[in-house]
């Protein structure tokens, strides 16, 4: 079956947040919202149907989390990723955001440092900040264009207090998809600092032509032990609304802690068309993932190809996996809250602003890509307008 990604879905007046919060985030209701971490295409009509197949029973009452969830988890899981997970190792979260906060109540105290690496998913920082723990930054290092971790300033900024660091991987929002060598070094940190690594593997499965994502947790028997991997297929086909994600815990004893303060705050029920969104996503997706990552690398290419000619004052960051794409207007000469004005208000674009994802983020922008071409080029030559008409005045 071919699937049409360029067809435009209207999605206003739906309690859309990427849409119908315009005006609130932007003070600007008609900019083209390119921001939230949701896909402008129809969620696969498979899935569709499987919760219309549950509809046909009228009674949606308590529900347990059916075992083929947990068996769609661990056959997508080594098909995909090549990575061998046990059923008893899945425990369920409403969300990975929600999951972090779970695991900095089930595994530090306040007071204790956490580690994260921004720029960074800004979620990040406010899981920590709001549970009273410390906020230890690891700034990637930006040379020529390119992010890598900084294992130099990682190692000094290790403390007796530091219980915790979260790893973005694949990393949002700069498209790194972390090398095996590259995870082993982290793991081997946290290991002999008795840091509990939780990794954020979301956009595992959105990974560009030429490279692999490797599961942390799956680097070996010790880095397992200490690492908890956070994954959902909401990102990768379009299900966020279902609040459906699920954890990896190899360690019996990080589990149970774990399930213990998940049950404890009472959100470890589930939704039941959560389950069947993602039984359905993990065991019918092949196809349609394998041509969703072909249209988003079409549009990659259109964005750096129009703006290597038309905005060469704009930096693509090369994004390696994730269709949010990290934007270098540093060129631009703008201060950031001049940055995030112009992009609003003078090219009528709903982006996410840099500073967002920490100080790091001055001088950038982050788009989302996953939406239909014409859609993407239209945005391009608003921001094209926009520019010219900044440097000619």
């Amino acid at each position: 079956m071919h699937y049409n990604f360029d067809e435009v879905v209207n999605r206003e007046n739906t309690g859309s947040i990427k849409y119908d919060l315009r005006e609130k985030i932007f003070r600007n209701g008609g900019v083209m919202p390119l921001w939230v971490a949701d896909m402008d295409f129809r969620t696969p009509d498979f899935i569709l149907e499987a919760i219309l197949k549950r509809l046909e029973h009228e009674i949606l009452g308590y529900s347990m989390i059916p075992h083929s969830f947990y068996e769609s988890i661990v056959n997508w899981n080594r098909s995909r990723h090549n990575w061998e997970i046990k059923r008893e190792w899945i425990s369920f979260s409403p969300g990975v955001v929600p999951a972090l906060s779970l695991l900095v109540m089930a595994f530090t105290e306040p007071g204790d440092s956490i580690i994260i690496q921004p720029p960074v998913y800004f979620p990040f920082f406010s899981v920590v900040k709001n549970h009273g723990r410390m906020l230890v930054t690891n700034p990637l290092r930006y040379e020529q264009g390119r992010y890598s971790i900084d294992f130099t300033d990682l190692e000094a900024k290790i403390s007796r207090q530091a219980r915790m660091l979260i790893l973005c991987s694949p990393h949002n929002p700069t498209g790194n998809v972390w090398s095996p060598s590259v995870l082993e070094h982290i793991g081997e940190i946290c290991l002999k600092n008795n840091i509990l690594l939780v990794s954020d593997e979301i956009h595992a499965d959105l990974i560009y032509p030429g490279f692999k994502h490797t599961p942390t947790a799956s680097i070996s028997g010790e880095i397992a032990r200490i690492t908890v991997t956070c994954m959902s297929p909401s990102k990768t086909f379009n299900l966020a609304g279902l609040s459906t994600a699920y954890l990896v815990i190899p360690d019996s004893r990080l589990r149970k802690r774990y399930e213990k303060v998940l049950n404890d705050v009472h959100v470890g029920a589930g939704n039941i068309f959560g389950f069947i969104a993602a039984e359905a996503a993990y065991n019918r997706g092949e196809v349609w993932l394998g041509q969703l990552m072909e249209y988003l690398k079409g549009n990659l290419t259109l964005l750096q190809e129009f703006t290597g000619k038309h905005l060469p004052m704009i930096r693509i960051i090369p994004a390696e996996a994730t269709y949010l794409i990290w934007l270098d207007c540093s060129r631009l000469g703008m201060r950031p809250a001049g940055l995030r004005s112009f992009m609003i208000h003078e090219a009528g674009l709903g982006l996410n602003d840099g500073p967002q994802f920490g100080k790091e983020g001055e001088g950038f922008q982050r788009i989302n890509i996953a939406c239909p071409r014409q859609m993407l080029y239209e945005a391009l030559i608003k921001m094209q307008a926009a520019v010219n008409k900044y440097f000619s005045k």
